[in-house]
């Protein structure tokens, strides 16, 4: 890799006395920058503007979403930041994510944003914040290791302006303008410590977490946008499934970080990456719920269990699991404890309709394997005792399900009564994901189930009248997935 290095000219000419220098890197190669260079670097260059911009595809969606927020919060000044980058090691940053919260609202992706809403008669007028093009004169642009010529072009105010519908302005004057802001105010916590500080005597921990719970909460249910999205996160993960097991061989060979290498191409190339870490776990890894060391041995006769998502270019995530015989054909055992979730499964999709309790899927689905751990004679029951006891979950560990959509465990901050204590209605999207799981160091199940996990997801779209399965394009049943696992090997 390449590194800046950031230099100070001789005499550096700044159009703005209070403006930082640009600095020296402590151990880079030029010593400083000619009075000559600076100049030269000055002009000769084309003008870049984009005059022709239309609004990003999602610009009706994100001013409804506006709108939604304006109208819970009258006469309140709203700051919704972005975040900024994070340092890895040394000058090294983490690739970023801007926050789920103010990508929602703006549709913008960049580092440093900040959305702020300011209470205008009976609404809001709303203001993008942003870092505008890097300045030619001062040489920011090839100087600065966040220079223009280093990590790339920005878009201009004005181009910003029209492709998000939002007026923008420069981030830089932001904070010193919050300061001196009057009225309520609040502000999404935890992503930019400078706007957070610039309004400090000015918020509450209270007031704040209102916003982020409403936020969450609006995301419960999705628009048709996001539906889409979703569809398409999904469809490429199945690809990115299908790639998965005609390299198996070539897994055998290597490790897990072969599976977990080729599913990320897929991620990388059809969408923004993958939606959370990717659990390829073979063997025995497959009972550790989030496996994402993904350094193990891949052997034929064992399952691997594959759970992974692509995050679309907009954030949406997809979250499947299939547990697959890695030489093609589950074993009599392995099949009987695929079976049995693969009918928990169903039972729990079977239960996601509008109107339903959010809980009724998952009681459905662990109804039904506590039903096959006491036939199997693991636990005693009945089953009511079971389940009241919740002695199924040695063997199932986790809940049956969770929303999904920008996050991959969306719209954690709602209220409980809105979420799990909740009623599905049409447009909210889940996880159905029963599993079963024998550690391998298990001593109160048959040897045999030691060290066998299994896990089947999907992503389910609740609708008027039922629901309908988003990754139907995997298959689930034993049989289905050996005939797939077949047809791509051949």
């Amino acid at each position: 890799m390449t590194v800046a290095e950031e230099l100070t000219p001789e005499n550096p000419e700044t159009p703005d006395e209070t403006e930082e220098p640009i600095k020296q890197r402590k151990n880079g190669l030029y010593p400083g920058v000619s009075d000559e260079l600076a100049e030269n670097m000055k002009s000769g260059w084309a003008d870049t503007e984009l005059r022709d911009l239309e609004p990003i595809a999602q610009a009706a969606e994100t001013a409804a979403r506006r709108a939604a927020l304006s109208a819970r919060f009258p006469g309140e000044r709203l700051v919704i930041p972005a975040g900024n980058l994070k340092t890895r090691s040394n000058d090294t940053e983490y690739a970023f994510r801007a926050s789920v919260e103010y990508a929602y609202l703006t549709g913008n992706q960049t580092d440093d944003g900040v959305l702020v809403l300011e209470p205008e008669g009976d609404g809001h007028t709303a203001t993008l914040y942003l870092l505008p093009r890097s300045d030619r004169e001062n040489g920011e642009f090839w100087l600065n290791g966040m220079g223009e010529l280093w990590v790339g072009r920005r878009h201009s105010l004005t181009e910003a302006g029209k492709l998000y519908g939002i007026p923008a302005s420069d981030v830089r004057e932001l904070a010193d303008s919050l300061r001196e802001a009057t009225g309520p105010v609040r502000v999404v916590r935890g992503y930019d410590a400078g706007i957070e500080a610039a309004l400090t005597d000015k918020v509450t921990a209270e007031r704040d977490e209102e916003l982020r719970v409403f936020l969450s909460e609006a995301r419960l249910v999705k628009d048709e946008f996001e539906i889409g999205e979703l569809q398409k996160a999904v469809d490429s993960t199945v690809r990115g499934f299908e790639d998965v097991v005609k390299v198996l061989d070539k897994a055998e060979a290597t490790s897990e970080r072969y599976i977990e290498g080729t599913f990320f191409l897929r991620a990388r190339v059809e969408g923004n990456d993958v939606g959370y870490g990717s659990i390829c776990a073979a063997g025995p890894h497959a009972c550790t719920l989030h496996w994402v060391r993904n350094d193990g041995p891949v052997r034929s006769g064992d399952l691997l269990l594959l759970d992974a998502g692509v995050e679309t270019h907009t954030y949406y995530t997809a979250d499947v699991t299939r547990t697959l015989p890695i030489n093609g054909r589950y074993s009599e055992l392995q099949k009987k404890i695929y079976d049995a979730v693969y009918d928990s499964q169903e039972a729990g999709i079977a239960a996601v309709q509008p109107g339903a309790k959010f809980r009724d899927f998952h009681d459905a689905s662990q109804r039904v394997l506590a039903e096959r751990l006491v036939e199997w004679g693991l636990v005693e029951g009945p089953v009511a005792r079971v389940l009241e006891l919740g002695l199924q979950r040695r063997w199932t560990l986790h809940g049956t399900g969770h929303m999904l959509g920008m996050d991959v465990h969306d719209c954690a901050a709602a209220r409980v009564d809105a979420y799990v204590d909740g009623t599905l209605e049409p447009g909210m999207v889940l996880t159905v994901e029963p599993g079963l799981y024998f550690q391998a160091d298990d001593l109160t199940v048959p040897e045999e189930y030691r060290g066998i996990g299994v896990r089947i997801e999907d992503d389910i779209l609740v609708t008027a009248d039922g629901n309908r399965n988003l990754s139907a394009g995997l298959p689930r049943r034993s049989d289905e997935v050996e005939e797939w696992m077949a047809a791509l090997k051949g």
